[in-house]
Protein backbone atom coordinates (compact mmCIF):
# COMPACT_ATOMS: atom_id res chain seq x y z
CA UNK A 1 0.00 0.00 0.00
CA UNK A 2 0.83 3.77 -0.72
CA UNK A 3 1.54 5.46 2.64
CA UNK A 4 2.38 9.48 2.01
CA UNK A 5 5.75 9.74 3.48
CA UNK A 6 5.36 13.93 4.00
CA UNK A 7 2.40 13.06 6.56
CA UNK A 8 3.91 13.67 10.01
CA UNK A 9 3.25 11.70 13.08
CA UNK A 10 -0.28 12.11 14.64
CA UNK A 11 -0.76 11.90 18.20
CA UNK A 12 -4.01 10.73 20.14
CA UNK A 13 -4.22 11.58 24.03
CA UNK A 14 -6.86 8.83 25.56
CA UNK A 15 -8.44 10.77 28.86
CA UNK A 16 -9.58 8.35 30.88
CA UNK A 17 -12.68 8.91 33.25
CA UNK A 18 -13.18 6.62 36.11
CA UNK A 19 -15.65 3.65 34.91
CA UNK A 20 -14.44 3.93 31.05
CA UNK A 21 -15.22 1.15 28.82
CA UNK A 22 -12.66 -0.87 28.50
CA UNK A 23 -13.49 -2.04 24.93
CA UNK A 24 -14.55 0.80 23.57
CA UNK A 25 -10.96 2.22 24.33
CA UNK A 26 -9.03 -1.25 23.47
CA UNK A 27 -10.61 -1.17 19.96
CA UNK A 28 -9.56 2.25 19.12
CA UNK A 29 -5.88 2.16 20.35
CA UNK A 30 -5.21 -1.49 19.02
CA UNK A 31 -6.02 0.29 15.63
CA UNK A 32 -3.45 2.59 15.61
CA UNK A 33 -0.86 0.35 16.71
CA UNK A 34 -1.88 -1.88 13.76
CA UNK A 35 -2.02 0.79 11.40
CA UNK A 36 1.44 1.60 12.22
CA UNK A 37 2.39 -2.15 11.84
CA UNK A 38 1.23 -2.58 8.69
CA UNK A 39 2.31 1.04 7.46
CA UNK A 40 6.10 -0.71 8.71
CA UNK A 41 6.25 3.40 10.02
CA UNK A 42 4.85 5.53 13.07
CA UNK A 43 2.14 7.36 11.75
CA UNK A 44 0.75 7.12 14.80
CA UNK A 45 1.44 7.87 18.72
CA UNK A 46 -0.80 7.87 21.99
CA UNK A 47 -0.47 8.61 25.44
CA UNK A 48 -2.61 8.06 28.27
CA UNK A 49 -3.70 10.74 30.83
CA UNK A 50 -5.69 11.08 33.92
CA UNK A 51 -7.04 14.48 35.60
CA UNK A 52 -4.27 14.11 38.15
CA UNK A 53 -1.61 11.66 36.48
CA UNK A 54 -2.81 8.78 38.78
CA UNK A 55 -3.90 5.36 37.88
CA UNK A 56 -7.68 5.57 36.64
CA UNK A 57 -9.80 1.89 36.13
CA UNK A 58 -12.23 0.90 33.99
CA UNK A 59 -16.13 -0.45 34.01
CA UNK A 60 -14.25 -3.78 34.67
CA UNK A 61 -11.90 -2.85 37.36
CA UNK A 62 -8.44 -3.12 35.74
CA UNK A 63 -6.56 0.19 36.22
CA UNK A 64 -4.44 2.04 33.82
CA UNK A 65 -1.40 4.36 34.64
CA UNK A 66 -1.31 7.41 32.60
CA UNK A 67 1.45 8.88 31.03
CA UNK A 68 0.84 12.66 31.76
CA UNK A 69 -1.41 14.81 33.57
CA UNK A 70 -3.67 17.60 32.10
CA UNK A 71 -1.27 19.77 30.05
CA UNK A 72 -1.61 22.11 27.48
CA UNK A 73 -1.12 20.13 24.17
CA UNK A 74 -0.10 20.59 20.71
CA UNK A 75 -2.66 21.69 18.57
CA UNK A 76 -2.65 18.70 16.17
CA UNK A 77 -2.87 16.49 18.91
CA UNK A 78 -6.89 14.79 18.94
CA UNK A 79 -7.80 14.04 22.35
CA UNK A 80 -10.49 10.74 22.63
CA UNK A 81 -12.62 11.26 25.91
CA UNK A 82 -13.47 7.76 27.15
CA UNK A 83 -16.64 7.53 29.35
CA UNK A 84 -18.50 4.82 30.98
CA UNK A 85 -20.56 4.57 33.76
CA UNK A 86 -21.09 7.23 36.29
CA UNK A 87 -19.67 9.47 33.63
CA UNK A 88 -21.71 12.49 35.73
CA UNK A 89 -19.62 11.92 38.39
CA UNK A 90 -16.32 11.64 36.12
CA UNK A 91 -17.05 15.23 34.17
CA UNK A 92 -15.20 17.39 36.91
CA UNK A 93 -15.24 21.30 37.18
CA UNK A 94 -11.34 20.59 36.20
CA UNK A 95 -11.30 18.68 33.60
CA UNK A 96 -14.50 20.31 31.63
CA UNK A 97 -12.39 23.80 31.97
CA UNK A 98 -9.66 22.08 30.79
CA UNK A 99 -11.24 20.74 27.82
CA UNK A 100 -12.91 24.01 27.10
CA UNK A 101 -9.00 25.91 27.04
CA UNK A 102 -7.84 23.11 25.01
CA UNK A 103 -10.28 23.27 22.53
CA UNK A 104 -10.29 27.15 22.12
CA UNK A 105 -6.82 26.51 20.97
CA UNK A 106 -8.36 24.63 17.91
CA UNK A 107 -7.44 20.88 19.02
CA UNK A 108 -9.49 17.71 18.11
CA UNK A 109 -11.72 16.57 20.39
CA UNK A 110 -13.71 12.88 20.61
CA UNK A 111 -15.74 10.67 22.83
CA UNK A 112 -15.80 7.50 23.40
CA UNK A 113 -19.44 5.79 24.44
CA UNK A 114 -20.56 8.20 26.91
CA UNK A 115 -17.22 10.39 26.45
CA UNK A 116 -19.87 12.41 24.78
CA UNK A 117 -21.88 13.51 27.45
CA UNK A 118 -18.75 14.83 28.81
CA UNK A 119 -18.17 16.99 25.62
CA UNK A 120 -21.49 18.05 25.24
CA UNK A 121 -20.70 19.38 29.33
CA UNK A 122 -18.21 21.25 27.72
CA UNK A 123 -19.77 23.04 25.17
CA UNK A 124 -17.76 21.36 22.86
CA UNK A 125 -20.77 19.79 20.44
CA UNK A 126 -22.67 23.23 20.15
CA UNK A 127 -23.42 23.36 16.10
CA UNK A 128 -21.97 19.76 15.50
CA UNK A 129 -23.67 16.46 14.94
CA UNK A 130 -22.41 13.73 17.57
CA UNK A 131 -23.59 10.01 18.55
CA UNK A 132 -23.95 8.29 21.93
CA UNK A 133 -23.97 4.34 22.86
CA UNK A 134 -28.07 4.18 22.43
CA UNK A 135 -29.03 3.40 26.34
CA UNK A 136 -27.91 7.12 27.09
CA UNK A 137 -28.91 8.73 23.84
CA UNK A 138 -32.82 9.38 25.84
CA UNK A 139 -30.86 11.04 28.52
CA UNK A 140 -28.26 13.12 26.58
CA UNK A 141 -31.09 14.16 24.72
CA UNK A 142 -33.17 15.23 27.64
CA UNK A 143 -30.65 16.78 29.05
CA UNK A 144 -29.16 18.34 26.25
CA UNK A 145 -32.08 19.26 23.78
CA UNK A 146 -30.54 21.51 21.57
CA UNK A 147 -27.92 19.39 20.31
CA UNK A 148 -28.26 16.88 17.52
CA UNK A 149 -27.76 13.37 18.44
CA UNK A 150 -27.64 10.75 15.45
CA UNK A 151 -28.33 6.92 16.23
CA UNK A 152 -25.61 6.07 14.11
CA UNK A 153 -22.95 3.92 15.16
CA UNK A 154 -20.00 7.19 14.93
CA UNK A 155 -20.19 10.52 13.76
CA UNK A 156 -17.43 12.60 11.92
CA UNK A 157 -18.36 16.62 12.18
CA UNK A 158 -15.17 18.53 11.05
CA UNK A 159 -12.42 18.35 14.58
CA UNK A 160 -15.79 16.51 16.59
CA UNK A 161 -15.41 12.78 16.73
CA UNK A 162 -18.22 10.45 18.76
CA UNK A 163 -18.92 6.96 18.49
CA UNK A 164 -20.94 4.62 20.64
CA UNK A 165 -18.68 2.51 22.37
CA UNK A 166 -17.92 -1.24 22.06
CA UNK A 167 -16.74 -2.03 18.55
CA UNK A 168 -18.35 1.37 16.97
CA UNK A 169 -14.93 2.85 18.63
CA UNK A 170 -12.92 0.85 16.07
CA UNK A 171 -15.59 1.64 13.16
CA UNK A 172 -14.66 5.66 14.04
CA UNK A 173 -10.75 4.91 14.20
CA UNK A 174 -10.96 2.97 10.90
CA UNK A 175 -12.50 5.97 9.24
CA UNK A 176 -10.26 8.18 10.56
CA UNK A 177 -7.33 6.03 9.48
CA UNK A 178 -8.77 6.20 6.29
CA UNK A 179 -9.14 9.45 6.04
CA UNK A 180 -5.11 9.78 7.04
CA UNK A 181 -3.96 7.28 5.06
CA UNK A 182 -6.69 6.23 2.48
CA UNK A 183 -8.91 3.24 2.50
CA UNK A 184 -6.32 0.66 1.39
CA UNK A 185 -4.76 1.27 4.95
CA UNK A 186 -7.79 0.90 6.86
CA UNK A 187 -8.83 -2.06 5.37
CA UNK A 188 -5.49 -3.88 6.06
CA UNK A 189 -6.32 -3.05 10.09
CA UNK A 190 -9.65 -4.19 9.77
CA UNK A 191 -8.40 -7.39 8.66
CA UNK A 192 -6.05 -7.86 11.31
CA UNK A 193 -8.37 -7.07 13.54
CA UNK A 194 -10.85 -9.70 12.21
CA UNK A 195 -12.97 -6.91 11.18
CA UNK A 196 -14.83 -8.78 7.93
CA UNK A 197 -17.08 -5.46 7.83
CA UNK A 198 -16.24 -2.35 8.81
CA UNK A 199 -19.08 0.45 9.03
CA UNK A 200 -19.92 3.87 7.73
CA UNK A 201 -21.34 6.64 9.86
CA UNK A 202 -24.70 6.02 7.97
CA UNK A 203 -25.11 2.46 9.80
CA UNK A 204 -27.44 2.05 12.38
CA UNK A 205 -26.46 0.86 16.04
CA UNK A 206 -28.96 -1.32 17.44
CA UNK A 207 -29.56 -4.75 15.74
CA UNK A 208 -33.04 -4.47 13.84
CA UNK A 209 -36.52 -5.35 15.44
CA UNK A 210 -36.56 -8.72 13.90
CA UNK A 211 -33.31 -9.84 15.32
CA UNK A 212 -33.55 -8.22 18.81
CA UNK A 213 -36.81 -9.83 19.53
CA UNK A 214 -35.45 -13.44 17.07
CA UNK A 215 -39.03 -13.16 15.29
CA UNK A 216 -39.34 -11.90 11.85
CA UNK A 217 -43.13 -10.63 11.24
CA UNK A 218 -43.52 -7.12 9.67
CA UNK A 219 -46.34 -6.25 11.16
CA UNK A 220 -45.46 -7.07 14.74
CA UNK A 221 -41.97 -5.31 13.78
CA UNK A 222 -43.94 -2.37 12.31
CA UNK A 223 -46.16 -1.99 15.43
CA UNK A 224 -42.96 -2.35 17.95
CA UNK A 225 -40.97 0.38 15.93
CA UNK A 226 -44.15 2.87 16.52
CA UNK A 227 -44.08 1.85 20.17
CA UNK A 228 -40.25 2.60 19.87
CA UNK A 229 -41.05 6.42 18.57
CA UNK A 230 -43.62 7.21 21.15
CA UNK A 231 -42.87 6.22 24.55
CA UNK A 232 -43.22 9.92 25.77
CA UNK A 233 -46.96 10.11 24.27
CA UNK A 234 -47.97 6.12 23.93
CA UNK A 235 -50.55 5.16 20.84
CA UNK A 236 -53.35 3.48 22.25
CA UNK A 237 -53.78 -0.56 21.16
CA UNK A 238 -56.52 0.09 18.79
CA UNK A 239 -54.92 3.04 17.03
CA UNK A 240 -51.58 0.68 16.90
CA UNK A 241 -53.28 -1.98 15.35
CA UNK A 242 -55.37 0.63 12.73
CA UNK A 243 -52.08 2.29 11.76
CA UNK A 244 -50.76 -1.77 10.91
CA UNK A 245 -53.72 -2.55 9.22
CA UNK A 246 -55.54 -5.31 11.72
CA UNK A 247 -58.07 -5.20 13.75
CA UNK A 248 -57.26 -4.95 18.03
CA UNK A 249 -57.34 -8.63 18.55
CA UNK A 250 -55.58 -9.79 15.74
CA UNK A 251 -52.90 -7.11 17.49
CA UNK A 252 -53.22 -9.10 20.66
CA UNK A 253 -53.29 -12.42 19.57
CA UNK A 254 -49.99 -12.12 17.21
CA UNK A 255 -47.91 -10.15 20.67
CA UNK A 256 -49.33 -13.27 22.61
CA UNK A 257 -47.94 -15.76 19.62
CA UNK A 258 -44.58 -14.49 19.46
CA UNK A 259 -43.61 -12.18 22.94
CA UNK A 260 -45.72 -13.93 25.39
CA UNK A 261 -47.46 -11.17 26.47
CA UNK A 262 -50.22 -8.49 25.58
CA UNK A 263 -49.20 -5.30 23.62
CA UNK A 264 -50.22 -3.24 26.26
CA UNK A 265 -47.44 -4.87 28.69
CA UNK A 266 -44.80 -5.06 25.61
CA UNK A 267 -45.35 -1.22 25.49
CA UNK A 268 -45.38 -0.68 29.54
CA UNK A 269 -41.64 -2.76 30.05
CA UNK A 270 -40.33 0.09 27.23
CA UNK A 271 -41.69 2.94 28.84
CA UNK A 272 -40.32 1.97 31.87
CA UNK A 273 -37.04 0.47 30.66
CA UNK A 274 -36.54 4.16 29.17
CA UNK A 275 -37.75 5.53 33.02
CA UNK A 276 -35.16 3.71 34.19
CA UNK A 277 -32.64 4.83 32.38
CA UNK A 278 -33.74 8.36 32.78
CA UNK A 279 -33.41 7.68 36.36
CA UNK A 280 -29.95 6.72 36.16
CA UNK A 281 -28.34 8.70 33.94
CA UNK A 282 -29.82 12.20 34.31
CA UNK A 283 -30.77 14.58 37.21
CA UNK A 284 -34.54 15.23 36.38
CA UNK A 285 -37.02 14.71 38.97
CA UNK A 286 -38.83 11.19 38.79
CA UNK A 287 -41.76 13.45 38.26
CA UNK A 288 -40.58 14.61 35.25
CA UNK A 289 -39.18 10.86 34.24
CA UNK A 290 -42.40 9.83 34.45
CA UNK A 291 -43.84 12.20 32.30
CA UNK A 292 -40.96 11.77 29.68
CA UNK A 293 -42.03 7.90 29.70
CA UNK A 294 -45.80 8.61 29.13
CA UNK A 295 -46.97 8.07 32.60
CA UNK A 296 -49.45 11.16 33.54
CA UNK A 297 -49.68 10.07 37.25
CA UNK A 298 -46.63 9.89 39.55
CA UNK A 299 -48.04 7.46 41.73
CA UNK A 300 -49.53 5.29 38.91
CA UNK A 301 -45.71 5.48 37.67
CA UNK A 302 -44.36 4.21 40.94
CA UNK A 303 -46.95 1.39 41.26
CA UNK A 304 -45.74 0.47 38.05
CA UNK A 305 -41.73 1.08 38.35
CA UNK A 306 -42.43 -1.38 41.89
CA UNK A 307 -44.16 -3.81 40.17
CA UNK A 308 -41.11 -3.97 37.18
CA UNK A 309 -37.85 -3.85 39.06
CA UNK A 310 -39.03 -4.56 42.64
CA UNK A 311 -38.13 -0.80 43.53
CA UNK A 312 -39.25 2.42 43.75
CA UNK A 313 -38.26 5.21 41.32
CA UNK A 314 -36.72 7.30 44.55
CA UNK A 315 -34.97 4.17 45.87
CA UNK A 316 -33.26 3.46 42.53
CA UNK A 317 -32.51 7.46 42.22
CA UNK A 318 -31.28 7.52 45.48
CA UNK A 319 -28.86 4.30 44.70
CA UNK A 320 -27.27 5.99 41.75
CA UNK A 321 -26.74 9.38 43.57
CA UNK A 322 -24.52 7.66 46.26
CA UNK A 323 -20.74 8.47 45.36
CA UNK A 324 -19.16 5.46 43.64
Amino acid sequence: MSIDPSKSTKRFVFLLLPDYSLIAFSNAIEALRLANRMARRELYTWQLATEDAAPVACSAGISMTPDIALETLNREDTVMVCGGARIKHAASPKLLNWARREARRGIAFGGLCTGTYFLAKAGLLQGRKSTIHWENREALIEDFPDLHISSSVFVVDKNRYTSAGGAAAADLMLSLIATDHGADLANAVADQMIYTTARTDKDEQRLSIPTRIGVRHPKLSGVIKMMEGNLEEPISPPELAAQAGMSTRQLERLFRRYLNRSPKRYYMELRLQKARNLLMQTDMSVINVALASGFSSPSHFSKCYRAHFNTTPYRERGMQSAPP
